[in-house]
Formats: structure tokens, C-alpha cells, sequence
């Protein structure tokens, strides 16, 4: 997730979340005359730069206004904020209270904007009070979009535990008797098969028949887990990455497409993209076309 962040000049110190009691004094004013010199350098925009902040830039805080930023922040920051640290090089981190994806979404707390210490203040009349606002609107804006961020992937993660199921199992059945059609297959190739082709046959007609109804059993659970994904489009973790931390580390070798597809009744044969069902029905008509072929060329019933 792409995020906003403010250098500093000085790095934070190991207390974690800020607390009322470390507040300061606020900085005395700065003269109009250095205003003109203020610490700005060219970086990534800020989320809400104000009237008077310029577009490309970002603020620069010295020790004691940054002190005051939290200070002011102290009294609105979520229960679920756990600390806040400065990045290796500039900006600062979040560090949350693992989320159950239950929760309402993290918003700003109203009593951030009904603060009259954090209300915008111009530039032109104000340039330390501009300053340490937009400063503070800056860090509570990234600090609720990374919270936002934690927040999605958990509630991904358990919608999908909610319809995950036997999945698991479904697929492992799918695979087991996959690999038993690929064996009744490949036998008719042996020379052994000819001297038993009927019951050579009536063998492989089962494994496809197994393997089919496993597809079906599998895309029954494949498409409640597809549903889900398209619900949390949003969410950062990939696919796997949600169903691993879901309970199925296995998962990145599912076949799970799109949940459009598995109402389709008719695939055109370019699509690849299908369920497991109509994979398995593919496999089994090349199958099928192979032994007709097989049989005319050969004088063998197919």
C-alpha cells in the first residue's frame, strides 16, 4: 500500500504511542521574516495540504513541534494504536492491535475535527500553527489509511474462514482421483490393455466419473471462496497469502477462478480460465475422442 509520510528531523524516542503527559509547551512563534525559510523540500504530496501549502512538498518538523503535533494528537489517537515509530529514513510507522476483520472500518474519530487546536489554520497568518496542524492532519490520515489497510486484509481473511470448510479435503480428493484417471489412461497405451480392452475401458470410464464428480464437490466450495475475493477486491493480501492465513497453507495450488464463471453455462474453448468442473469435462472428451480414434484405426471397439 502506497503511503504519505513526513520526514523528520529528529527521530522519535522509544516511548511508543505518545501520551497527554509527555505534551510540551507549544513553540514559540517564529518571526514573519523566516516564514519565507520554512523547512519544506520537494517529496510526495500531503493527503490535506490546506489553502497555502503548495502541491509536491512535504513538511519537515523539528523536535519541539513535533512534540506539540502529538501532543495535540494524544487525546484522539484509536484504542487500537499500539505504538508509533519513526521509518529507518524518514517518516513514521503503525503499529496496531491485531484485528479480527470484525470490527466497524477505522475512521478519524469526529473529536479530531471538533478539536479547535487541529482546525486549519492559513499559512499567512499562522505559518507554526499551519505548520503543526497540517502536520497532525497528515499523521492521522496515514495512520487511520494503514489501520484501514490491516483492517481489510483481516476481514478477508476471516470471511474466508467463515466459508473455507472442507475445502481442504475437496480438493485433495480431486487430486487423488485425477491421478487415478491419469493411471487408467496412460494403461491403455500398454500392451497389456489390449488383452482386457473392455474392462480397460469400463475402468477408465469410472476414474472419469470420479474425477468429475470431485471437480463438482470442489467448485462448490471454489466458488463461495471466489465470492469472497471479489468482496475484498481492495484488500491487499493476494489470494493465497488470505488463504493461507485462513488455515489453508496449501491453497496457492487450488483452481479458483473468477465467481462470475462458475454460474457460465457455456465456455467458449479459448476461455482457460473455468471452472474445475468444465476442466475436468475437457480432459475427459479428449480422453474419449482419443480411445474413438483409437478403436477405428484399430478394429477395437472404443
Amino acid at each position: 500500500m502506497a503511503s504519505r509520510t513526513i520526514p523528520l528531523r529528529v527521530p522519535l524516542d522509544e516511548s511508543g504511542v505518545p501520551h497527554p503527559a509527555s505534551a510540551v509547551a507549544p513553540p514559540p512563534r517564529r518571526p514573519a521574516a523566516d516564514t519565507a525559510s520554512a523547512p519544506l523540500q520537494a517529496a510526495t504530496p500531503l493527503r490535506d495540504q490546506g489553502a497555502d501549502m503548495s502541491l509536491g512538498t512535504t513538511i519537515t518538523i523539528e523536535g519541539d513541534e513535533l512534540r506539540e503535533v502529538f501532543a495535540r494528537l494524544s487525546p484522539h489517537l484509536p484504542p487500537y494504536l499500539r505504538k508509533i515509530g519513526p521509518r529507518p529514513y524518514n517518516g513514521l510507522s503503525f503499529e496496531f492491535a491485531p484485528f479480527t476483520g470484525r470490527e466497524n472500518k477505522p475512521t478519524t474519530p469526529q473529536s479530531f475535527y471538533d478539536d479547535p487546536k487541529l482546525r486549519f489554520a492559513s499559512q499567512s497568518d499562522d505559518p507554526t500553527e499551519h505548520l503543526v496542524r497540517t502536520a497532525a492532519r497528515t499523521i492521522m490520515g496515514d495512520l487511520i489509511e494503514a489501520a484501514r489497510g490491516e483492517w481489510r486484509d483481516a476481514a478477508h481473511v476471516a470471511d474466508l474462514k467463515a466459508v473455507v470448510g472442507n475445502a481442504p479435503d475437496r480438493w485433495r480428493t480431486y487430486e487423488r482421483e485425477l491421478k487415478a484417471l491419469e493411471a487408467a489412461y496412460s494403461y491403455l497405451r500398454t500392451p497389456e490393455a489390449a488383452k482386457e480392452w473392455p474392462s480397460a475401458l469400463s475402468r477408465l470410464v469410472d476414474a472419469q466419473d470420479r474425477t468429475s464428480e470431485a471437480a463438482v464437490a470442489f467448485d462448490e466450495r471454489a466458488e463461495e471462496i471466489a465470492r469472497v475475493h471479489d468482496q475484498h477486491l481492495y484488500a491487499d493480501l493476494g489470494h493465497a497469502a488470505a488463504l493461507a492465513r485462513a488455515g489453508c497453507p496449501d491453497a496457492g495450488d487450488w483452481h479458483i477462478v473468477s465467481a462470475d464463471q462458475y454460474s457460465n453455462t457455456w465456455f467458449s474453448d479459448w476461455n482457460t480460465s473455468v471452472p474445475l468442473q468444465e476442466r475436468t469435462r475437457r480432459l475427459v472428451a479428449q480422453q474419449d475422442a482419443h480411445v474413438a480414434k483409437v478403436g477405428r484405426l484399430s478394429g477395437f471397439p472404443g
